[in-house]
This record gives structure tokens, sequence and C-alpha cells, in this order.
């Protein structure tokens, strides 16, 4: 996985804890071409279970529903 911290891309491997900041900006994408897995965990907790529930139906939705459901949670893709 390649994951923005912040500040910059980091290539990680399995084992590997990438810190950010509360309330900062991150991202993730894998570029490996390969499944891929990774353990998020927000502390102190925020309430993202909604957001998370909700990813699997994103490719049913309209734009306009995708636009709705990301500023609902918060979510920015730049």
């Amino acid at each position: 996985m390649r994951i923005y911290d912040g500040t910059r891309w980091i290539d990680t491997r399995p084992g590997d804890f990438v810190h950010v900041p509360e309330g900062g900006i991150h991202a993730f994408r894998n570029e490996s071409g390969e499944p891929a897995s990774m353990l998020l965990h927000f502390a102190p907790g925020a309430p993202r279970e909604g957001y998370f529930e909700g990813l699997v139906d994103l490719a049913g939705m309209t734009e306009e529903e995708r636009a709705e459901f990301m500023l609902r949670h918060d979510t920015f893709w730049l």
C-alpha cells in the first residue's frame, strides 16, 4: 500500500505503521495490482462506521448520491 501521511507518500510493507495526526489529511492506494488489506485504527475513536459500511454501495450510486455521501461523511477526494 502507498499511504499519504499529510506530507508525503510512503511505500509500506506488511507490518508497517503510519501515524496521521488527528484531523490530518491522509490517503491510501494499492498500486500493486494484487489484493491488499490494512488495519485502520482511530484514536481517539471517530464515528466512522457509517462511512465504511456505506463504501460497499458506492458503485451503485449516482454521481449526486456519491457526492452527498462523501459530504455527509466529511470526505473530500483530491
